[in-house]
């Protein structure tokens, strides 16, 4: 006679609807009924070395697949541990689907031994968080958890599964609910019509992709409109990979918010049609009100901020708002591209300057410059947060969509080496590299043993400045004293090798690109540590471009 299907079993049928192939998580006694119906399931069980790894990870599947990742995690402490993630995923607009486990609600045995309110806790977290009470719930409850998670904007959505409602009996004949297709509105005839009379009547348009332009469905679409419209375009930095970079009308990223070679270009443009802007982003120009216009493309209208308030939007669906916007201007756009011809070719010499230099410790840009070198077309780098950041939005040049892979919302530490995990399990048979500050690193580092575990081959990168090296940089800026940001490191030779993974310390300014190649060669996990010199993060950002500021006032 075979075993009652329960409610656990009801979760992971409706987890198999929605064509879940893995979760990641650290289970806990109250999920000991899920795990159970996992293990009888064809979903494959990451187990990770702490939850908000596990979040990080379901939250990159997420961004990369535009299904919503799910990650697993017991009550209490580990629910907890997910809320970092959860903001990760919230900001970034990246589906998620977090499932944590509680003790028993009908009857308890143990009071209140480590219960904390998750689902109140969630709220502000996620776009919804709901307790599952009944069984018979369980197949609505988490269709509607994915359609709200991957929706517009997309997001995560927080389930809690109690330990007894996991064990009840599930009703007979409840399946899961049938998946459907939603078809996104597309901007209005009016609202098209003006955004193309704007920009025919603009001399210097420029295009600008944000965040919610970087979707994976977006690519040809957007690649179309430059194509068709020949205006030149510039990122966010998570928007930066949606268009080709060898574009010859790719006129670069905004790393800063202002006063960078790029914002020139904002500057002269008498139009920015700003496709995809998302304000959790740090701005990538600070608008003002006797500047230049603004048209939003969006999925959603613009959230109105101090330094964003475009003066017109066409909100629906980007891809196909943006075909109608091409179809109704009739062609390309007379004066855009060589308006900023000669602009953009000094900006992407200024950034792309000493990119070869042989100083050592290595100068960031000759980081960048080697990695793009080593990487291919489709290699995917992972970045985590730091200074490097920076440097890498400005100066890393992407050829297809979500082969940089940064967080310029939250931009938390510690995402780096997880996401950059979750992209070579996704990418088998592509280069994947995280690229971490010394700091970011060792907040994760314990999932070493899980990308060991799981065979991956991948190429970790560590700064290493003994220092929280951004914050430094701020506090010289400021003008504070040097002090309190310092730290010491492990040896990250020995230290990879205590999980079983290579280990390289470069030398040498010449070392760097043949020491990767050799990582990627031989396959498995190598961390490779790499002393970098930031005295330019001073020397460009603050007093070249400070000089760059006056020259452009006197002329």
């Amino acid at each position: 006679m075979a075993a009652q299907r329960t409610g656990s079993d009801l979760l992971v049928e409706a987890l198999v609807n929605e064509g879940v192939d893995r979760v990641f998580g650290v289970p806990g006694e109250e999920n000991l009924d899920i795990v159970e119906s996992l293990r009888r399931s064809g979903i494959e069980l990451i187990v990770t070395r702490h939850e908000q790894s596990a979040a990080f990870m379901a939250a990159t599947y997420g961004r990369l697949t535009g299904k919503a990742g799910v990650c697993l995690t017991t009550l209490g402490p580990g629910a907890l541990n997910l809320t970092t993630g959860a903001a990760y995923a919230l900001l970034g607009a990246m589906p998620m689907v977090m499932i944590t486990g509680q003790k028993p609600i009908l009857k308890s045995r143990q009071a209140q031994f480590q219960i904390v309110d998750i689902v109140a806790t969630m709220r502000p977290l996620t776009k919804s968080s709901r307790q599952i009470v009944s069984t018979g719930a369980i197949p609505t409850l988490v269709r509607n958890a994915f359609r709200i998670a991957q929706e517009e904007r997309p997001g995560p959505v927080h389930l809690e599964l109690p330990e007894d409602i996991a064990a009840f009996p599930a009703p007979e004949g409840l399946g899961p609910v049938p998946l459907h297709p939603l078809e996104l509105p597309v901007g209005n005839d009016e609202a098209v019509a003006t955004a193309a009379e704007m920009l025919r009547a603009a001399e210097r348009p420029l295009v600008m992709i944000g965040a919610a332009g970087n979707r994976r469905h977006l690519v040809p679409a957007l690649s179309d409109f430059v194509r068709r419209m020949n205006i030149p375009f510039f990122n966010t930095q998570m928007g930066k990979g949606a268009v080709d970079g060898n574009s010859g009308l790719y006129i670069g990223t905004a790393a800063l918010s202002e006063g960078d070679y790029l914002h020139d270009a904002v500057t002269k443009a008498d139009l920015i049609l700003a496709i995809g802007h998302d304000v959790v982003e740090k701005p990538p120009f600070i608008m003002e009100q006797a500047g230049q216009k603004v048209i939003h493309v969006g999925y959603q209208p613009a959230d109105i901020a101090e330094v964003y308030f475009p003066d017109h939007e066409v909100v629906g669906d980007i891809g196909a708002s943006l075909g109608r916007i091409a179809e109704a201007f009739g062609g390309p756009h007379p004066t855009a591209a060589e308006a900023f011809a000669e602009l953009r070719r000094k900006i992407l010499e200024k950034v792309a300057a000493d990119g070869t230099s042989d100083r050592f410790p290595l100068l960031p840009q000759r980081i960048v410059h080697d990695v793009r070198a080593v990487m291919p077309e489709d290699g995917v780098v992972a970045l985590d947060n730091g200074m490097y950041k920076i440097w890498f939005a400005r100066s890393y040049r992407t050829h297809i969509a979500n082969t940089i892979l940064l967080d310029n919302a939250l931009a938390t530490m510690g995402a780096g080496l997880p996401s950059a995990m979750v992209a070579a399990m996704l990418h088998p048979d592509r280069r994947v590299m995280a690229v971490c500050g010394d700091g970011g690193f060792m907040m994760n580092s314990q999932e070493l043993e899980t990308a060991i575990r799981l065979k991956l081959n991948l190429v970790v990168v560590i700064l290493v400045d003994n220092a929280y090296g951004m914050i430094r940089w701020k506090q010289e800026a400021q003008g504070f004293a040097d002090w309190g940001l310092t730290f010491g490191n492990p040896d990250f030779v020995t230290y990879a090798q205590a999980y079983g993974a290579t280990g390289w310390k470069v030398e040498s300014a010449a070392d760097f690109a043949p020491t990767l190649e050799q990582a990627y060669a031989q396959g498995g996990v190598h961390l490779v540590s790499v002393p970098v010199d930031y005295a330019e993060n001073s020397r460009v950002f603050i007093e070249e471009l400070r000089s760059h500021a006056s020259a452009v006032e006197a002329d």
